[in-house]
């Protein structure tokens, strides 16, 4: 079976995705990713209000360019209180393309789909991908245990490759992108384009501090680990000295509040809350308390450079 190409789905030059990042992704990245011939996507979350999330999507309408596109991402589930104004917003200024995360993407796909907005879902197995190839998704975004943030259990290959056997949607892959190389690799797995992230933090436009962008060249791969600290679920960070003060682990109390079906929703709830907040003071401003969320592939980052050269890095 042929499957649509990423660059055919979003009419872009190269079959690469900008993947939203919290408080890393901002209009400025995108609009240099959409001159340079590949697709970005911003978390809705980044933006306080409805009012400033509209004008975003306004200001990047206005600059997009043939060969680039833009979309947002929308994390569905309870916890996100603001999810369907958001998608009203989206809807009504019609994105290019939303990608959704952690929660059934029904409803996105159904009012989008209503105004001919293409919906991506983030997956990291197949029965998540059977259930939203049922929705009616137009592509998988398939999540493999090198992403950055919330990362899959399965190996890019294996992930790209059981997706394809066993769905007909175009399978976009996540996590382990930060050369041509790695790139190419990911396209001869099966996948039709890929989602890339943590390159970009140490992009000069990035919205963090300096000393985020700097930590992603000073560290590399062997400095990535696995925290529970953020929201209570698996997540990757830079192993920086505040990082190995506080430790990876949850405490008992959240641990057995997590068990509790009652309490749980609203303890992850809760951890995700408090967890948000110390990733916005770590990603604004300097503190001991830094907590710098970034995937593997920071490996290959040398230097803090523009958009447009981490595009050529990777696509030409």
């Amino acid at each position: 079976m042929t499957k649509s190409t990423l660059t055919a789905l979003l009419e872009i030059k190269h079959p690469l995705i900008m993947a939203p990042m919290f408080l890393v992704s901002n209009t400025k990245m995108v609009i240099e990713g959409m001159k340079s011939g590949v697709a970005g996507c911003i978390p809705a979350l980044n933006y306080r209000t409805l009012d400033e999330l509209r004008a975003s999507i306004i200001e990047l309408r206005a600059a997009k360019v043939e060969g680039g596109s833009f979309g947002y991402n929308l994390i569905v589930n309870k916890s996100n209180i603001k999810y369907r104004d958001q998608l009203a917003v989206l809807c009504e200024e019609k994105v290019d393309f939303i990608i959704t995360s952690l929660g059934s993407p029904e409803e996105t796909i159904k009012e989008a789909h209503k105004v001919g907005i293409k919906v991506f879902c983030d997956v990291t197995d197949l029965t998540f991908a059977k259930k939203v190839e049922s929705l009616g998704a137009d592509a998988l975004i398939a999540v493999n245990n090198r992403a950055g943030g919330h990362r899959g259990e399965f190996a890019a290959e294996e992930l790209i490759k059981e997706l394809n056997l066993n769905t007909t949607l175009p399978v976009i892959s996540a996590g382990g992108v930060g050369t041509k190389e790695e790139l190419k690799t990911m396209l001869g797995h099966g996948a039709v384009g890929v989602s890339v992230g943590s390159p970009f933090i140490a992009s000069i436009e990035s919205g963090v501090s300096q000393e985020y962008k700097q930590a992603c060249v000073d560290y590399g791969e062997k400095d990535i680990i696995l925290t529970e600290k953020i929201s209570g679920t698996p997540c990757t960070v830079i192993n920086t000295p505040y990082v190995k003060k506080v430790g990876t682990q949850q405490t008992w109390l959240e641990k057995t509040l997590n068990k509790n079906k009652t309490l749980k929703k609203w303890v992850k709830m809760i951890r995700y809350m408090m967890g948000s907040n110390a990733v916005t003071k770590a990603a604004t401003q300097v503190t001991y308390k830094t907590v710098w969320v970034a995937g593997p592939t920071i490996e290959n980052t040398t230097e803090i450079s523009p958009i447009s050269k981490i595009v050529d890095k990777l696509c030409l």
